[in-house]
């Protein structure tokens, strides 16, 4: 089925040509940093995990959130699903191997990963993160594979694809969890010392995932023959719902918690996210977008005309995709550092080859989805005609 991603329309064909430049230019300035080093980027004894992990910590979310059409379709048989679960497994494929470069891209050299699995050492979490991420990775490429490629012979997918399936949903849940205990798991940096880190982190993976899934959905439909189907997006866009109200209530817990309770680490770092300490702000301008992004996607989302409206669907998921991204991807993490552990504010802010490798490894994962989309839509027009 490869070759199907050798021909396409002109669109597809200048998609993949500008993905191919951005991923250029990002290996370009990470041959830098493999010949500098790390101090090329804004990180540095303070705020010692940056960019690079923030965006691991959201793409981990958006990976797991694939359970949320494979539980369904699997073992309830909603068969509304059936178009749109290959799309979930192919956008968890391109996630999980985004989440592997951001973390190659930390450590500075890849060859650092092999001390993961050249020394395991089960007492830590970080083992079981590679262990997790690696074996979602490959649960992901042989069901979806196998399955697309009995719909395209017009048969059922092999007997042993089902075990695989059963195994990959509590294998869903699990890699967002391991992540959470891996940053929940560092008693020095107290602000991310709460229980409800794992609990919160699937709740924001079960809106952001299924809402950029969504989002696909309609551009496939636009630009394609194949329509992944209105039902399957209503029932989602219930999933993005409550999982997006649950998310904003576990933000307003660790809120109240920490100024109630009078908690000094957490209510420092709250008072840096939100207002700025000592004239420091550097990340008020984006916790206060992730608000009213946030806000704006509860109220679309409980629009009662929004299944109706595509261009209300559109924007609804939108807000909830990058608001999301900003608490997690941007607050949650950078935020943990400020103050360090001795009360200083030691702002970060990332550099130009820092951002250039960032968008290089997303145009990295999003034209891996281009492919195994192309791959994907050209097998359903082909079963549909």
């Amino acid at each position: 089925m490869l070759e199907r991603a050798l021909s396409g329309s002109a669109t597809y064909k200048k998609l993949v040509g500008v993905l191919m430049i951005l991923m250029g230019l990002g290996f370009a300035a990470y041959l830098t940093q493999w010949e500098h080093g790390l101090m090329i980027t804004g990180m540095g004894r303070d705020v010692s995990w940056g960019l690079y992990i923030s965006q691991f910590t959201f793409l981990v979310g958006v990976a797991a959130s694939a359970v949320m059409v494979v539980l369904p379709y699997y073992i309830h048989d909603v068969k509304v699903f059936g178009r749109i679960t290959v799309l979930g497994e192919f956008l968890a494929i391109a996630s999980v191997i985004m989440c592997m470069l951001f973390i190659m891209a930390d450590l500075g050299k890849p060859m650092r990963v092999l001390n993961v699995m050249l020394y395991p050492t089960p007492n830590s979490i970080l083992f079981w993160d590679m262990t997790v991420l690696t074996g979602y990775l490959l649960l992901n490429v042989f069901i979806g594979w196998n399955v697309l490629e009995a719909e395209r012979k017009g048969t059922h997918y092999p007997k042993w694809v089902k075990p695989l399936i059963y195994i990959s949903i509590p294998w869903a849940v699990s890699i967002h969890t391991v992540t959470a205990f891996l940053i929940c798991g560092l008693p020095g940096r107290e602000f991310w010392l709460t229980a409800i880190m794992a609990a919160r982190f699937l709740a924001s993976a079960f809106c952001s995932g299924p809402a950029l899934l969504i989002l696909l959905s309609l551009i496939v439909k636009k630009y394609t023959k194949f329509d992944p189907g209105k039902e399957a997006i209503n029932k989602l866009l219930t999933v993005v719902t409550y999982a997006m109200l649950i998310s904003v209530f576990f933000v307003i817990l660790e809120i109240f918690t920490a100024f109630y309770s009078n908690i000094p680490s957490h209510m420092e770092t709250l008072k840096y996210m939100f207002v700025g300490v000592d004239g420091k702000t550097a990340l008020v301008p984006f916790m206060w977008m992730f608000v009213i992004l946030a806000v704006a996607g509860v109220a679309l989302l409980l629009h009662p005309n929004i299944r109706k409206n595509e261009k209300i669907l559109i924007a609804a998921c939108c807000c909830v995709f990058f608001s999301m991204y900003l608490d997690k991807g941007v607050g949650l993490i950078i935020g943990g550092f400020i103050p360090n552990m001795f009360g200083q504010i030691h702002q970060y802010a990332p550099t130009i080859p820092e951002l250039m490798i960032t968008i290089g490894i997303w145009s990295t994962g999003f034209f891996i989805l281009t492919i195994l989309y192309k791959i994907a839509v050209s097998v359903k027009e082909e079963v549909q005609g």
